[in-house]
């Protein structure tokens, strides 16, 4: 048995197209652009990449792009009046504060000082128990992608046995929440469970969100369930620096129905969800229809 590659590449790029077709629609009928703030402190260089390629895909799809580059040594007052004037520009729909800040900085503070409807990033407290108690919320990028991934691949997900393997607040919490949205029976596992191997191969679904590269092996997968391996590790090997998952893919490749590749699995998918949740946060400031197919 050989497992289906799900491409999220592809995957990706159709999310953008039908966020790009949104967009033109709302400048048609409503007159508005949909703002996407980003606001980037210090020189990271990860961080710069990546805030460039947002950037590029957010004028790509047709909307408005407003980068802020602050200092390294920025203060927390200056940083806070920025998303403050963010909060209240009605240009802007989302606003994003590029993780990780530097030290001097309080994450939380910075975070939950943005307005929970722009939180494009859905990483408000605020936004947190939305989801947790079943409300319309701003949803995490990366869990919403795989999601999204899920659900194209499957159809309904009613009634599986999913696996996520990592707690964090980022992916593996909100991932939990998303599938027990949509009627899966749902196990947080990590790395002090018990019986890790035999927890995971009960699952239908199989999402890994550790950092650990290739930390699950084939044998931990059950013949033909979906992995989704959200993990982008950077090791060495023969002397290359080569980026590998949280899952060993060739051996759960062999077992496996389905299976997101890293690179170009979940990773594109982060961007094109931000794009789609910027989309959304536009609809709703509006009072219009949000766009179908691309929440959760």
């Amino acid at each position: 048995m050989v497992a289906q590659v799900i491409d999220g590449k592809a995957f990706a790029a159709k999310v953008r197209a039908q966020v790009a077709d949104q967009v033109a629609k709302l400048k048609e009928e409503n007159g508005i652009t949909p703002g996407l703030a980003v606001v980037l402190v210090g020189e990271d260089p990860a961080s710069q990449v990546y805030v460039r390629s947002k950037g590029k895909m957010t004028v790509e799809v047709g909307m408005n792009s407003y980068e802020h580059k602050l200092d390294v040594d920025t203060s927390e007052e200056d940083l806070l009046a920025l998303v403050e004037k963010l909060n209240n520009d009605p240009a802007v729909h989302g606003i994003l504060v590029q993780l990780p800040l530097p030290k001097h900085l309080n994450e939380d503070l910075v975070i939950n000082s943005i307005d929970p409807a722009k939180d494009v990033d859905g990483f408000h407290i605020s936004n947190v128990g939305l989801l947790g108690t079943g409300q319309k919320s701003m949803v995490p990028c990366t869990p919403l992608g795989c999601l999204m991934m899920l659900r194209d691949h499957h159809g309904s997900l009613s009634g599986m046995d999913a696996v996520v393997i990592g707690r964090s607040n980022i992916v593996g919490k909100p991932m939990a929440q998303l599938l027990l949205g949509d009627s899966c029976t749902v196990t947080i596992a990590h790395s002090r469970t018990k019986d890790l191997p035999d927890v995971v191969r009960r699952a239908d679904i199989v999402v890994a969100a550790v950092g650990r590269p290739e930390m699950v092996p084939g044998d931990w997968i059950k013949e033909g369930a979906t992995v989704i391996d959200v993990g982008i590790n950077r090791i060495e090997r023969d002397g290359k620096n080569k980026l590998v998952g949280d899952v060993d893919y060739a051996s759960a490749a062999a077992r496996a129905g389905a299976i997101t590749p890293v690179p170009g699995g979940v990773g594109p998918m982060t961007i094109a969800c931000l794009l789609a949740n910027t989309l959304t946060a536009c609809c709703r400031a509006n009072k219009l229809p949000e766009p179908e197919g691309l929440t959760a």
